[in-house]
């Protein structure tokens, strides 16, 4: 297929907070007991990169405390203006295409980023070369290859009209560039960036009120881009966010895979 310009889901959208509240009850506390576990405490300077929302951001503020710095950055940086306060600095920045924004980092962390970068080996260049040696690095991403389906349980017509969707779904996200078998590769590709320590786990909602208010929201975000393809009539639509408002299917997300190691 032919790549198409543009990030299908923009922040700027009115369904993008709701898509960040669900990223943040789902994923948050995996990313925060990872971050822990690096001992961040007072006087860090991290490196949010593709922050989009604040709740990572706010957290990491809290944590670093008035000694640190947490420098966050996105092409869209519009859901950030809340946090943008010491000891966070909010910055517009590409982080496929530009040189990062400082050195010397402790951490540097990516959260469902990578996966949509066109230049993902130039960005996972830069983040590592912000770290400072012994820095940790925590990329974070979706693998959809992995696990396709919004309804694991297809037994029923509702079933096979949501996964049908999300079929289009990552037909328009891999028209876009995303690597759909993205999140897999991570371990091997820090280990072969020269990271040592390297682990690496993965989280899989398979239901959760949280779930289900990240399938509508996104179905609503792209449903224009789903008509125009012709994978969907707004009649498909209509009837799938009216099966997931009545609330009777297990709705899940792709695996997020995370993986760190340590500068050498």
């Amino acid at each position: 297929m032919t790549r198409t310009e543009g990030y299908l889901l923009n922040n700027r959208q009115s369904e993008a907070q709701e898509r960040f509240d669900a990223f943040a009850t789902l994923f948050d506390p995996t990313t925060f007991r990872h971050l822990e576990r690096f001992g961040i405490g007072p006087g860090w300077r991290c490196w949010e990169v593709g922050a989009g929302g604040t709740s990572v951001v706010s957290w990491l503020a809290k944590k670093v405390g008035p000694t640190g710095k947490v420098v966050a950055t996105d092409i869209d940086t519009s859901r950030l203006t809340p946090a943008a306060r010491p000891p966070v600095a909010v910055r517009v920045h590409d982080v496929g295409a530009e040189e990062p924004p400082g050195e010397g980092f402790d951490l540097v962390h990516a959260r469902l980023v990578l996966v949509h970068v066109p230049d993902r080996e130039r960005a996972l260049e830069s983040m590592i070369k912000a770290l400072r040696p012994g820095g940790h690095l925590l990329i974070e991403d979706a693998d959809p290859a992995l696990q396709p389906l919004t309804s694991p349980d297809e037994h029923g017509p509702e079933e096979r009209l949501a996964n049908r969707l999300r079929q289009g779904f990552r037909e328009l996200l891999a028209e876009r560039g995303a690597d759909l078998s993205y999140g897999r590769t991570l371990p091997r590709l820090l280990r072969e960036a020269g990271l040592r320590r390297v682990e690496a786990d993965a989280y899989f909602p398979v239901a959760s009120p949280a779930c289900t208010a990240l399938e509508s929201a996104t179905i609503r975000q792209i449903r224009e881009q789903l008509v125009t393809a012709g994978i969907a009539t707004d009649e498909d639509i209509d009837r799938h966010l009216a099966n997931i408002a009545a609330g009777d299917m297990d709705l899940a997300t792709a695996p997020m895979i995370s993986a760190w190691g340590r500068k050498a």
